[in-house]
C-alpha cells in the first residue's frame, strides 16, 4: 500500500446500507480525514443529488460535503453536454436527480398518442438511471420504440442489484441488456465502471491512477474496473458482496477487507 496518495470510496454497501452507517465506517472516515488523505466518494447512486447524498451522510456522522462526491448523474451530465449538446433527453430513473443534470434538456414522456410521432417532440437520447417502479412495461416499451427510431441510449450504470435493509433489489442492469438486444443498440455507460468516470475522479483528486486506491463492494464495477484503469483495488465483504460472485469474477482484487473499517490500518494510519 506504499505510494497511495488518494482514495476513491464507494458509498452504498461500503459506508452505508439503506443510508445507515455500517459499523466502524464513520470512525474510519474520520481517521482518513485526520491523516489529510485526499478522497472522493464515487457512487452509481441515482436516487439522490450530490447535495442530498452529502446531507444524508452528514446526518450519519460522516465528515463529507457535496464537493467530496462524484455521482453517476453528474458524470452523465458532463457526457451529454460534451457529446449530445442541445439534445432532448428522456430520463427514466427512480429518484429525483434533475438538479445534478445541469445543462441537459429533460423532456417528459409525453402523451401515449404522441409517442408515435418522430418529429421534434420525440427525444434524441434515452437516459437510464437507477431502476425502480418507474421501470414499467409501458415506459420500457416506449423507450424501445424511440430507440428503433434512432434515439441514442445512455445508461448511468449497469448494476444488476444493490443491497437494501430488506435484502437485494434489482437494478438497471437487469433490464438494460434485453432492451439493447431488442433495439439493436449498445448503451454508453457513464458511471462506474466506465473509464471516463474514473478519469473524472482522478482529475478531481489530482493524482495519477498509480497513486490512487478504489474501495468498493462490487467486485466487477468497483474493484476490477478500477484495477484495469491502473488503480489499486480493494474489495469489502459488506453490501452486495457474495462469496460466489467473488469466486466467479474475471480477476482478483489487490486486497480484500472485511469492511471499510479496516482501510486506515491497511494504509498504515493506526
Amino acid at each position: 500500500m506504499k505510494g497511495i496518495g488518494a482514495v476513491l470510496i464507494d458509498i452504498d454497501g461500503v459506508l452505508t446500507v439503506s443510508w445507515k452507517a455500517l459499523p466502524g465506517a464513520v470512525e474510519a472516515m474520520e481517521r482518513l480525514r485526520a491523516a489529510e488523505l485526499p478522497l472522493v466518494l464515487v457512487t452509481n447512486t441515482t436516487s439522490r443529488t450530490r447535495a442530498a447524498v452529502a446531507g444524508r451522510l452528514a446526518r450519519e456522522g460522516f465528515p463529507v460535503g457535496a464537493d467530496d462526491i462524484l455521482t453517476a448523474p453528474t458524470a452523465t451530465a458532463a457526457y451529454l453536454r460534451a457529446h449530445h449538446p442541445d439534445a432532448r433527453c428522456l430520463l427514466i430513473s427512480s429518484g429525483e436527480v434533475g438538479a445534478d443534470l445541469e445543462g441537459v434538456e429533460l423532456v417528459a414522456e409525453g402523451k401515449p398518442e404522441r409517442e408515435g410521432a418522430a418529429g421534434r417532440d420525440a427525444p434524441d437520447v434515452i437516459v437510464f438511471g437507477g431502476a425502480g417502479p418507474e421501470f414499467s412495461y409501458p415506459v420500457l416499451n416506449r423507450a424501445f420504440r424511440h430507440l428503433q427510431r434512432g434515439a441514442h441510449l445512455v445508461a448511468m450504470h449497469r448494476n444488476l442489484y444493490w443491497r437494501t435493509a430488506d435484502g437485494f433489489d434489482l437494478d438497471t442492469g437487469a433490464f438494460l441488456p434485453g432492451l439493447e438486444r431488442a433495439a439493436g443498440v449498445t448503451a454508453t455507460v457513464t458511471g462506474k465502471p466506465s473509464p471516463a468516470f474514473f478519469d473524472t475522479a482522478l482529475a478531481h483528486l489530482g493524482v495519477p491512477a498509480s497513486e490512487a486506491l478504489m474501495i468498493g463492494d462490487d467486485i466487477e464495477s468497483d474493484v476490477l474496473a478500477a484495477q484495469r484503469h491502473g488503480i489499486t483495488g480493494v474489495l469489502v465483504k459488506t453490501g452486495k458482496y457474495l462469496p460466489e460472485t467473488h469466486r466467479a469474477a474475471d480477476g482478483t482484487p489487490d486486497q480484500v477487507l472485511d469492511s471499510f473499517a479496516g482501510l486506515p490500518g491497511l494504509l498504515g494510519y493506526t
